[in-house]
């Protein structure tokens, strides 16, 4: 198979922590990796950030697990490529697996180019929706409260 990316990396994200392999190909076939694993806090992906800079990595796929990919994307997405990926197409086989082996099998399947990336859109957009969500939340909550009002309301009348 034709190699798409020749440094990449592959990260396997968890709510506390994410796991990284840079994948390197050089001369030869077999290509090299480089391990290691980070803490979800911003300095720890900050640190991330860095040591995928530092390795002249500038292509990184995740899979979207949950909502844990979302800080990791939006303090790299300046600098770096990062490639969202549906789990259904990343998904390791079954047997002997963790989380260093899950990031290995992302980082080969996108060296490869085997890795599809979802449609993530642009930060204004993110920051709108964000804005939008926030807002019907905070009307839901003020219906609800003016229901429970009401609710009360006989109770209070009659004493």
């Amino acid at each position: 198979m034709k190699v798409t990316y020749q440094t990449c990396c592959g990260v396997d994200v968890h709510k506390s922590f994410l796991v990284a392999t840079i994948v390197k190909t050089t001369g030869g076939i077999e290509p090299s990796y480089q391990k290691k694993r980070f803490s979800t806090f911003n300095n720890s992906i900050l640190e991330f950030k860095q040591w995928l800079l530092d390795n002249d990595c500038h292509d990184v796929c995740m899979e979207s697990t949950g909502k844990y990919w979302v800080p990791v994307f939006n303090l790299l997405e300046d600098e770096i490529n990062v490639v969202i990926a549906n789990p259904k197409w990343v998904k390791a086989v079954k047997g002997n697996k963790d989380d260093a082996k899950d990031s290995k099998w992302i980082g080969d399947l996108f060296r490869l180019g085997l890795v599809k990336d979802s449609y993530i859109p642009c930060k204004i957009v993110r920051i709108l929706r964000e804005y939008t969500r926030y807002r019907y939340k905070l009307v839901s909550c003020r219906s609800n409260e003016k229901i429970d009002i009401r609710m009360l309301l006989p109770f209070v009348m009659l004493h």
